[in-house]
């Protein structure tokens, strides 16, 4: 029996050792597999008697104690390979993208030499070079207009803003310009581009950087407008704007960049795509239906996990796509939950969650209501700088889960 427990031991070891030299740098390997041969010395010793019977209970169940902890860190190593962050997805998408149409490039502030203000463009440049990884000047009308001109020749533009908040400076270019093209057109001017960046609050910038334009150009024909929350959103919808034949804009969010997800196998291959205007149902529910889009749809996924315990079941709803939206699949859910809240980081005047709550009003959904629908939103302020202030103006947790409580009337 001692002996098939050491060969048992020996063979975790070797395995422990392989993982090890493919997966780490040679000083850590080297490290591991010091640590591992004495870890070893001390259970032969151990178990075969070589010292008295108090210190071999120790040493063995130290060195067992040790070689769990090993085997914790190997799993949780394999268990990240699986993992994806969204600013991953979002690159890999593009990569996909760039690889399959020449005629797809990528422009906007920091987005070649220096892989991007949030990285999300690391190694592009590097693999596709100079005309097709552009860095331009800090002229937002200037660059979107060239990207808006290029689509308007036949190329696919991804014009990257830094952040949202700068695209202000080129809204003529995305509204007058690309937007209204293909109408003005009478459908003879597609114009396939990409709008992309970073949207809504961040951390600690204050005011000028922190507004949620996804009901500013939701509010507008001609656009296509998507918001991902998880990697699998990020990559799916990023490589079907860029297959587009319309502008379409993607709002991501600069706090969600470095989260990481579980990445499902279908979501590795180069053809999978997000199809725009279809919403997902993250999580199933009866009592009631919690629409959201982009990071909220973390907290509401979080709330209706608190919930569950008390025995409320929230049917939760990631968007995806702010224009075109998916009301029947928001209808479906409330004709079955009979209660809505909607919860957006936006401000709550004409927002995101106006819409949803008046195209409910206006449809068949409205009757099978038991209460009225309730909007969480951003604090209709601009947003303040200091933390505490800056926590209290965005939608949290406690937030949505009592407006879930005062819907259901508990």
């Amino acid at each position: 029996m001692m002996f098939s427990r050491f060969t048992h031991v020996c063979s975790m070891c070797q395995n422990f050792i392989s993982f090890f030299k493919a997966n780490t740098p040679s000083y850590a390997y080297t490290t591991s597999c010091s640590s591992i041969h004495l870890l070893m010395d001390i259970w032969v010793f151990s178990s075969f008697g070589f010292v008295n019977n108090a210190a071999k209970n120790i040493g063995v169940q130290v060195a067992e104690s040790m070689l769990l902890f090993l085997l914790s860190i190997y799993l949780e190593v394999e268990l990240l390979d699986h993992m994806v962050t969204v600013r991953e997805a979002i690159n890999q998408g593009m990569d996909e993208e760039l690889e399959r149409d020449e005629k797809v490039f990528l422009l906007g502030e920091e987005v070649a030499q220096y892989d991007g203000a949030y990285k999300v463009s690391r190694g592009l440049w590097k693999k596709y070079g100079d005309k097709r990884i552009i860095d331009t000047p800090i002229s937002e009308m200037g660059f979107a207009g060239i990207a808006v001109g290029a689509a308007m020749a036949g190329l696919r533009p991804i014009c990257e803003f830094m952040t949202f908040n700068f695209s202000m400076q080129a809204i003529d270019q995305v509204i007058n310009s690309a937007a209204k093209t293909y109408y003005m057109s009478g459908g003879h001017q597609p114009v396939p581009i990409v709008f992309r960046g970073p949207n809504g609050a961040s951390a600690g910038v204050a005011a000028q950087h922190s507004q949620c334009f996804a009901a500013w150009y939701g509010h507008c024909p001609g656009l296509k407008v998507v918001s991902p929350w998880n990697s699998e959103d990020a990559k799916g919808l990023i490589k079907s704007a860029i297959r587009d034949n319309n502008p379409v804009v993607v709002l991501e969010n600069e706090l969600m960049y470095g989260v990481p997800f579980e990445f499902p196998s279908e979501a590795q291959s180069k053809d999978f795509l997000i199809p725009i205007g279809k919403a997902k149902i993250e999580r199933q529910g009866t009592h009631i239906t919690v629409v959201s889009h982009s990071r909220p749809v973390g907290h509401c996924l979080e709330a209706a996990t608190v919930l569950s315990k008390e025995g409320i079941e929230c049917e939760v709803i990631n968007m995806r796509t702010i224009r075109p939206m998916d009301i029947e699949t928001i209808e479906a859910s409330v004709m079955k939950t009979n209660h809505l809240i909607t919860v957006e980081g936006g401000w709550p005047q004409f927002g995101v969650g106006a819409e949803v709550c008046a195209r409910i009003m206006e449809g068949p959904a409205f009757n099978f209501l038991d209460a009225p629908a309730v909007r969480v939103t951003g604090a209709d302020v601009p947003m303040p700088y200091a933390k505490i202030l800056e926590d209290n103006s965005v939608p949290q947790v406690k937030d949505i889960i009592f407006a879930i409580k005062k819907t259901l009337n508990i």
